[in-house]
């Protein structure tokens, strides 16, 4: 693992969450850098995410540092944009920074204030201990019922040189993001301007974040900050953006990945693969709809091989298609063939499903071209007895 150049990463109690785990985190570049952001399409939303979408929109892209918080959502509060405000203010004078290049970010439990001293009087503290070897500690500062970091790193060859490409990302529940997820920063040593920045991460989170889903919820605070700061002194040209680009949806599937793995209660990752639909669009709709189901989830959590709840599940995705053309594969065992049974050893089945991640292949014969790979995890009573819980 080589981190990208020109990025320095700290973490500190603060007090905002019960326990003695970091609450607060700060990743900073050296050098202004190029930011680009992704965001909730949740009504309600996070000062925070209001705050850092305005930001890059004043800067005009550009970033110092990542200020985020975890066991405090602050979100639908009544002194929400102040906190989000005066916190980045306090971020800005320590590290002698425009505020409007502090981006902030929150995760944790909606609807309880958030006390801003709690974050300025550890901020003096947090910005001491800034090193560039603190990267994991950050990547645990972030979790709430995470079970563990997740973190995704790639080198990429240009103009000569190498540069770097680290990811950190939190989420665990309240997982369908619809733009982004949860918390998710990626950092790069490579120079790229601001306007060029902002087309590769919407791609990138297209083919990664937005094809994953947890349990349905679309958090309000979700946020993923991408930023550039051209510390290797490499400047991709437009043939080598577009791998850029590629590379970091690479990453970035990784970490949604991670995160279904790390599902609330998960014993099992799902990969849902749909192919023959009309459109992407359509098969992505088709993926999220299987995704969603509970019946299909906890059948994937009991390694019931019921098929019917995947057809099932995808005639309601409001997408259309020939139920007889349809090809179900559970763990590369066809299931269904034509939309009816297929014959196959179900206890054979049975035990295959009880591997830690499971593969379901949804094919419809014809000449459609969409395909769409989607990542899921399986419903357990665990889940229940996590969020049962949540706030006590």
């Amino acid at each position: 693992m080589t981190l990208p150049l020109g990025y320095r990463y700290a973490s500190i109690n603060a007090g905002i969450r019960k326990g003695k785990q970091d609450d607060l985190a700060l990743i900073v570049s050296d050098a202004p850098a190029s930011a680009a952001g992704v965001f909730t399409r949740n009504l309600v939303q996070a000062a925070p995410v209001r705050l850092c979408r305005e930001n890059l929109r004043v800067s005009g892209g550009r970033a110092r540092a990542i200020l985020v918080n975890a066991g405090n959502a602050n979100c639908a509060t009544r002194t929400g944009d102040r906190v989000a405000l005066a916190t980045s203010r306090a971020a800005a004078k320590l590290l002698k920074a425009p505020v409007e290049q502090i981006l902030p970010a929150s995760t944790g439990v909606i609807g309880v204030e958030l006390d801003p001293k709690l974050i300025t009087r550890a901020l003096p503290d947090l910005v001491r201990k800034l090193a560039g070897d603190r990267f994991r500690d950050v990547a645990s500062a972030i979790l709430t019922t995470d079970l563990k970091p997740k973190a995704a790193y790639a080198d990429l060859s240009i103009g000569g040189g190498v540069v770097r490409i680290a990811g950190m990302t939190k989420g665990s529940g309240m997982i369908q993001p619809r733009m982004a997820t949860t918390l998710g920063f990626l950092m790069t040593d490579a120079a790229i301007a601001p306007r060029d920045l902002k087309p590769i991460l919407a791609a990138a989170t297209e083919r990664s974040y937005n094809r994953l889903s947890v349990d349905g919820d679309t958090s309000t605070n979700d946020t993923v900050v991408l930023l550039a700061n051209g510390a290797s002194g490499l400047k991709p040209n437009t043939a080598e953006r577009v791998i850029f680009r590629e590379v970091l949806a690479w990453l970035m599937e990784d970490l949604a990945e991670q995160i279904a793995r790390d599902g609330e209660g998960a014993t099992k990752e799902i990969t849902i693969h749909v192919s023959g639909a009309r459109t992407e669009d359509d098969a992505v709709q088709i993926a999220r709809s299987i995704a969603n189901s509970p019946l299909v989830k906890t059948a994937i959590a009991g390694s019931d091989p019921n098929w019917g709840r995947i057809l099932s599940a995808a005639g309601n995705a409001g997408i259309a298609f020939d139920p007889s053309k349809v090809d179900i594969y559970l763990q590369g065992l066809r299931v269904c063939k034509n939309g009816l049974a297929a014959d196959f050893d179900e206890s054979a089945l049975s035990l295959k499903l009880d591997a830690p991640s499971c593969l379901i292949r949804f094919v419809i014969q014809g000449k459609g071209k969409g395909e769409a790979r989607f990542w899921t995890c399986d419903f357990t009573k665990r889940y229940i007895e996590i969020n049962a819980s949540y706030r006590t």
